[in-house]
């Protein structure tokens, strides 16, 4: 998918709430040197386009008990029951994201588990019945990076600049 058509405010926006995504909105204006209703209207514009998914409290899995995270590559019996792999998949709370892929796998799901033996539950219990030829589990020890994507800089053509000083 192409980026969308953003300027300078709403990429300085973005950094500003990838940052807190619970910063005051007049705070945000005051950084911008812009109006509130003006960050209003910018919020919905990018919440509109897509570009902003919502904002949401993010729990750590562990410390409300989920020891262990893996991923796991799944390779389906009848790739074409593709939706209906992903529709079972959405029923198991424990897997909390689903890739289609390129490579060795047909998908790819990152798991949460207790410990262990509950991961071995899942995987025999819910994923093998789902029609699996074969998967591959990776266990990850910890998250050495997790954030989010940086908001690049780029040229603005004089237009824009001309709009936005008018902001």
């Amino acid at each position: 998918m192409a980026s969308q058509k953003m300027d300078r405010l709403d990429k300085q926006i973005l950094k500003l709430i990838a940052e807190d995504a619970r910063i005051p909105f007049l705070e945000v204006a005051r950084a911008c040197n812009v109006s509130g209703a003006a960050i209003h209207q910018r919020i919905q514009k990018l919440t509109n386009m897509g570009v902003l998914k919502g904002s949401r409290f993010v729990i750590d899995p562990e410390r409300i008990g989920y020891e262990t995270c893996a991923y796991i590559g799944l390779n389906l019996k009848n790739p074409e029951k593709f939706d209906l792999v992903v529709e079972e998949l959405k029923q198991i709370p424990e897997v909390v994201e689903c890739h289609y892929t390129t490579g060795d796998f047909d998908m790819f799901i990152k798991i949460y588990a207790v410990n262990n033996h509950h991961l071995l539950n899942i995987i025999h219990d819910k994923l093998q019945p789902l029609g699996l030829a074969r998967s591959e589990t990776i266990i990850s020890f910890n998250s050495a990076i997790n954030r989010q994507l940086p908001i690049l800089d780029f040229p603005v053509d004089e237009a824009e600049a001309e709009t936005e000083a008018e902001i």
